[in-house]
């Protein structure tokens, strides 16, 4: 479950570059990918434009996605929760408390030793504008995942 404030921007680039990327290592069968927001105030919304446009400018698809905040349910059913930034962990915490075993930086995954809650944060481009940028953060830390996972 990649997580980030709305889930307009960042959690669902993250969610749809890593389908794209198992998938193109033929593994979509061995992983369950979504995204979720820890604010309410988006629910509902699509993809934020900008972020769609990116998305398509690298061939990857993002139709359908609806923004959704995450629940207590989806961390006690997920594997991995994958913020993207220090302001998500914080907020995620009203949602599941302290216990953060299950949950990582996205930029965690960047080093050549992935270590938990060490990476650095994946800017918003809601504030900068620059999706460009983001995507470049989004894509380096979902190959690092995908690494991490073996492939």
């Amino acid at each position: 479950m990649f997580v980030c404030h709305g889930n307009i921007c960042r959690s669902p680039m993250a969610e749809f570059i890593m389908k794209d990327l198992v998938g193109k290592v033929f593994a979509s069968d061995e992983f369950h990918i979504e995204s979720s927001a820890t604010s309410r105030e988006e629910i509902g919304n699509p993809i934020y434009r900008p972020a769609g446009y990116t998305l398509s400018m690298h061939g990857i698809a993002c139709e359908g996605h609806r923004a959704r905040q995450i629940t207590l349910d989806d961390y006690n059913n997920c594997d991995m929760v994958v913020v993207m930034e220090d302001y998500n962990l914080r907020n995620l915490e009203c949602v599941i408390g302290r216990n953060k075993d299950k949950v990582w930086k996205l930029l965690d995954f960047v080093a050549s030793e992935p270590r938990q809650l060490c990476g650095g944060d994946i800017s918003d481009p809601w504030y900068h504008g620059n999706f460009d940028k983001t995507y470049n953060e989004i894509m380096a830390g979902c190959k690092g995942l995908l690494h991490y996972f073996g492939y």
